[in-house]
């Protein structure tokens, strides 16, 4: 594929060798490439400071090497084949040897829904490390049937829990504009769970946090792996809160236009700086001591905290047990699919290829089947939520559709370059 890219009245163009010209948006890259190793495509976002995140400001995305090789895909060679797990394993236990309680008081926070993840990194810090943790889960929007069981669950296992539920009414205004002028319906969770654990280490004046595996693993810079500890970025405040963006909107602008009572954004805004530095928190990853296979730490989680499947496929993939607490979440990945030619399977298939579960011929195909499928079941639900109609959803959904990715053919969108 040859493409000639130009700028014309401030937009960003391509022309392919068809003549055919297209808007690029995001700041992503012209040329659609896929991994040779999995299926994800060089239009992978990175994870960024969501408090920060604005409207049409350009994505930083996965990086490929000269062999068409992925970050997440190298990094996995080197996970599988260089990085000793048993020397890590001793880091970890002089970590919670440092931070072990002795008189019975939490040692450290855990934060998470009672997914799979969470369910693992809490119990076994628990039941195998000997430390003291309080989970602390910031809630979904909707809890599905299985999520709330799963979170049920997980507390029953033997562990502490701290449900944060924030305001009703400001996280489905956060929500629906997040939709409309981000078309990331989620923000507002992100926002929320990656503060919580922080947020509560400061509170509880525990300074050790524990998420589970490092979003680098599946994308972003490959050398953000080879550090124990989470940028401090993520939930640090750096400015005048005032300023920061949420749902696509600054803090002040919030208050004055859309009547929200500043004191209810608290939970979405970062954690004092000078708190956390006086408390000394340190936010790990359990994946960085401990090798990360999503299907183990599945089996673990249904062995130790009852965890279930899902009793269907998930829409727009063909797993049953990742991201299955909230009813947005397909919602999500939709909307991913629409603004980086990127769905749920794909994510799904890429790191099932990585760990060595599937091939990325199985991949390829179950890309192809399931990816572009609509999220109904729970769409009335969520546009009740959202409180916006089906004809400004749609236009919402086209308004952020870039061209360069998608073509519509008899009414029909397809994309430009589907993975093969």
């Amino acid at each position: 594929m040859t493409l000639e890219e130009f700028a014309e009245d401030g937009k960003r163009l391509v022309r392919d060798e068809a003549g055919d010209v297209a808007e690029v948006k995001y700041g992503l890259p012209a040329k659609v490439q896929y991994c040779t190793r999995c299926v994800i495509s060089n239009q992978r976002p990175s994870s960024v400071v969501e408090f920060l995140n604005k409207a049409g400001q350009p994505k930083p995305t996965i990086a490929f090497d000269e062999e068409g090789v992925c970050s997440a895909c190298r990094y996995a060679d080197i996970k599988h084949r260089e990085i000793d797990w048993e020397k890590r394993e001793r880091e970890l236990l002089e970590l919670c040897e440092k931070f072990r309680s002795r008189n019975g008081a939490y040692d450290c926070i855990i934060p998470g829904s009672g997914g799979k993840d969470s369910c693992f990194t809490a119990h076994v810090l628990k039941f195998k490390y000997g430390m003291n943790p309080l989970t602390v889960t910031w809630a979904p929007h909707k809890y599905t049937e299985v999520g709330w069981r799963n979170f049920q669950s997980w507390i029953h296992s033997g562990l502490d829990n701290a449900l944060v539920t924030p305001n009703g009414h400001v996280h489905r205004l956060l929500t629906r504009l997040a939709f409309e002028r981000l078309l990331h319906p989620f923000q507002p969770f992100i926002i929320g769970q990656r503060m919580v654990g922080p947020r509560y280490a400061t509170l509880y004046n525990v300074p050790l946090v524990f998420y589970g595996e490092n979003q680098a693993e599946y994308g972003n810079n490959i050398a953000e792996n080879f550090k124990p500890q989470m940028d401090m970025s993520f939930f640090k405040a750096a400015y005048d809160p005032d300023a920061y963006m949420l749902g696509g909107v600054r803090v002040d602008e919030l208050i004055r236009d859309f009547g929200v009572d500043r004191r209810d954004l608290n939970p979405y805004l970062p954690v004092d700086a000078q708190r956390i530095e006086a408390v000394g928190v340190e936010v790990h990853y359990l994946g960085y001591y401990l090798k990360w296979d999503p299907q183990e730490v599945y089996y673990y989680a249904a062995e130790h905290c009852g965890f279930e499947t899902n009793v269907e496929r998930t829409e727009g993939s063909y797993s049953k047990y990742s991201s299955i607490d909230d009813k947005i979440d397909p919602l999500h990945y939709f909307t991913t699919l629409v603004k980086f030619g990127i769905g749920r399977a794909t994510y799904d298939a890429a790191q099932e290829i990585r760990n060595g579960k599937i091939t990325r011929e199985e991949g390829v195909a179950l890309v192809r089947r399931f990816d572009a499928e609509f999220p109904s079941k729970f769409f009335k639900e969520i546009l009740e939520y959202m409180e916006i109609g089906e004809e400004r959803f749609w236009e919402c959904i086209e308004q952020f559709r870039s061209p360069h990715l998608w073509r519509n053919d008899n009414g029909v969108w397809r994309l430009r370059y589907p993975v093969e």
